[in-house]
């Protein structure tokens, strides 16, 4: 295994009785930075994060996870990551503060280390206020954020967040999706299942998307944009007579066809690579010809472009544990 990668996976598979919920996934994931897995429901993307995290056994394939066998040294990995699901795991007749010494002194800290660290992670996530109220009290966000913080009682080198925010509101989306930037600031690895593109698109370095159990395309944002689809410049003319005129100097420096669009003045073309780069040049050329733009945009597709056209299907915004 690369010293770079923090999991290695070939060929993984996983079936429950006649269905193949994971059928095949190859994963390589940098070290230090965020990984997301990108799939409609039923993907196979929480049986994956659980082969990975040693909660199942993989039925066939190879998984290394930092450095160590999912199967053979299971123990190993498990010292060295955190887990949290989509379901809060914390007690909720306790407080928070409870549930966090506990899990201290589970790690066997002290009794005056472990309230020590559970008065760190409450003052880090913004709960101290609410410390001594049992967690069944908290809001959506509170929750997640005390079920973040019970993860990182001790720093793990890596962690896997399945849909983190599902069910939260904007505000404590952003509040998780800061303490997923701290936490990779800090070095530690960072895997996630979104059913939020724009999540994704926020937090991942790199982004696999997953059908049928299969990885069926994998890059950084930008890759799976570029990979499905062209940019789309659009400009509008301050003087709708110098629309012919323009229509051919775009032509020209493009290189592909450019289309009169619907109102006067406007005009359009859908450039891709150099046609891109080329677009600031045929601007700059139209300036040259005393012809004036009122407004221009360079507009790429939409994330969730990328995954209704690899999939076929929009993403789902509810998702059953797979």
């Amino acid at each position: 295994m690369s010293a770079e990668l923090a999991i290695e996976a070939h060929g993984l598979t996983k079936t429950f009785g006649k269905a193949r919920a994971v059928d095949g996934v190859d994963l390589a994931v940098r070290a230090g930075g965020v990984y997301a897995i990108l799939g409609p429901n039923g993907a196979g993307k929480t049986t994956t994060v659980r082969m990975l995290a040693t909660l199942l056994p993989p039925d066939g394939g190879t998984a290394r996870v930092l450095g160590h066998d999912v199967v053979a040294d299971a123990d190993r990995v498990r010292g060295r990551i955190s887990l949290t699901g989509q379901f809060a795991s914390l007690d909720q007749d306790l407080t928070a503060r409870e549930n966090l010494v506990l899990l201290g002194r589970l790690h066997g800290f002290r009794g005056r280390e472990a309230q020590d660290r559970a008065d760190e992670l409450l003052d880090v996530f913004d709960l101290t206020d609410a410390a001594a109220r049992p967690v069944k009290t908290y809001s959506g966000g509170m929750r997640r954020r005390a079920d973040i913080a019970a993860g990182l009682v001790v720093a793990p080198d890596l962690m896997f967040l399945d849909e983190p925010t599902t069910g939260l509101d904007p505000r404590s989306r952003n509040q998780v999706w800061t303490i997923v930037r701290a936490l990779v600031s800090t070095g530690t690895t960072v895997l996630l299942t979104t059913q939020y593109l724009d999540e994704a698109d926020q937090l991942a370095d790199r982004i696999a998307v997953v059908d049928h159990g299969r990885v069926i395309a994998e890059g950084t944002s930008g890759e799976l944009k570029a990979s499905v689809g062209s940019a789309a410049l659009r400009l509008r003319l301050t003087d709708p007579a110098d629309r012919e005129h323009a229509h051919g100097l775009l032509a020209g420096q493009l290189g592909v066809p450019v289309r009169f669009g619907a109102e006067p003045g406007t005009l359009t073309a859908q450039v891709a690579g150099a046609a891109a780069e080329q677009a600031a040049v045929a601007l700059a050329s139209l300036s040259r010809d005393g012809i004036g733009v009122a407004d221009f945009g360079l507009s790429h597709p939409s994330l969730d472009e990328v995954f209704l056209t690899l999939t076929g299907k929009p993403v789902e915004r509810e998702e059953k544990v797979s």
